[in-house]
């Protein structure tokens, strides 16, 4: 690889992820982000097939090798956020930003192409995966679902995400678990309205609600080891529009999280039974209806090797940094490391903004080394180096 060449492509890539920035799109709707990530690849050779999963795509580079191929994946999609970072090239999609540095993962991805396809000693299969819908629809289970890995076999699969706190350009992973899993459900507690002044008369679901509510926070304290981890949030209780009229119902939006299967198991279970014996105590009925769930991100150890391996000698001793717990987040890149063995990798941000925050901003000097370690991983790989 020419390194002056890519020097002088990358004041391009800055500006193509701030094109991205201005184009967020919500999750099955990146139609933007993909047909511009498509047009811009098969422009520069590449063999792209699109659809995958409504709007997902993927680019392979087939330079020959030894008949294994690796995966290199970066999410598109943005959050329903209002901007506010001032920046020049924000949002112009009303109520909607790249809060969580999705545009940056593809703007990096874009640049391993480029490094890859003008590296003319490179030998191997690499397939550069655009995934849609991370944040809250599983995309990566969509694109599994729709034949990724029957259509694109890979012998391992890497992804980065940008973290906001962690030095500028250091790179963090830990074998096992990664990030956690979640399983979210809306849970409707139905009882029988009447007037707040005649509570015999009624069965209150705001009472029964709250209860289920206070008993929840003794699921993980009770049912959890406490050598494991375990999250059961409450984030929303709607319920009532009056004070003097007891509803007929309410209705809680939970989340629960764990960093083992087993716990996540188990809590998932615990929470159903609270709830419906919290609610039949009050003579109320529960519904609860489960959204997508996202499994435990677990890193391959060999993978992790590897990955800390071509890091450290591409970049210095100190540019690894192992993580020593797993991140209580959740990722649905987690699905693509059921099927396949691999790492997700956090690439330091710097001291930004959080993540899903309205003025969170991808860090442009991260431009250079995350394409620089996704082109040393895939030498090291095919044993090039």
């Amino acid at each position: 690889m020419d390194e002056a060449a890519y020097r002088a492509f990358l004041p391009e890539l800055v500006a193509i992820r701030h094109r991205l920035h201005q184009m967020p799109e919500a999750g099955y709707e990146e139609r933007q982000t993909s047909a511009f990530v498509a047009d811009l690849l098969s422009g520069w050779g590449l063999s792209v097939t699109r659809d995958l999963a409504a709007t997902g795509l993927v680019a392979t580079l087939d330079r020959g090798g030894d008949g294994r191929a690796i995966g290199l994946r970066a999410d598109m999609d943005g959050l329903p956020v209002v901007e506010e970072t001032g920046a020049v090239y924000a949002s112009r999609a009303p109520g909607m930003m790249h809060a969580c540095g999705h545009d940056g993962h593809t703007t990096m991805l874009i640049g391993a192409a480029f490094r890859l396809l003008h590296d003319d000693d490179f030998r191997g299969k690499v397939h550069f995966i655009f995934q849609p819908a991370e944040e809250t629809a599983g995309g990566a289970a969509r694109m599994i679902a729709d034949g990724l890995f029957d259509r694109f076999p890979c012998d391992a699969v890497f992804a980065l995400h940008n973290y906001p706190g962690l030095a500028a350009g250091r790179f963090s992973a830990r074998q096992g678990a990664m990030m956690a899993a979640i399983d979210a459900a809306t849970l409707t507690v139905r009882g029988v309205g009447g007037h707040g002044a005649r509570p015999e008369d009624t069965v209150d679901p705001v009472v029964a609600a709250a209860s289920i509510v206070m008993a929840l926070q003794t699921a993980v304290s009770r049912n959890v080891p406490p050598q494991e981890a375990g999250v059961i949030t409450v984030g929303a209780f709607h319920a009532g529009s009056a004070c003097n009229v007891i509803p007929d119902e309410a209705v809680l939006e939970i989340s629960l999280r764990a960093t083992d299967p087993s716990v996540r198991e188990r809590l998932c279970r615990r929470f159903e039974e609270i709830a419906r014996s919290q609610a039949a105590s009050f003579g109320a009925d529960i519904r609860i209806d489960w959204q997508v769930g996202y499994p435990v991100t677990m890193n391959d150890r060999v993978s992790v090797e590897l990955a800390a391996d071509v890091i450290r000698a591409t970049f210095g001793d100190d540019a690894f940094e192992p993580l020593d717990r797993p991140m209580m987040g959740s990722e649905d890149f987690a699905f693509m490391l059921e099927k396949v063995s691999g790492a997700y990798l956090f690439l330091g941000n710097g001291e930004s903004a959080g993540l899903h925050n309205s003025r969170y901003d991808f860090n442009d000097k991260l431009l250079e080394r995350g394409p620089v370690f996704f082109h040393a991983l895939a030498r090291r790989f095919f044993d090039l180096t």
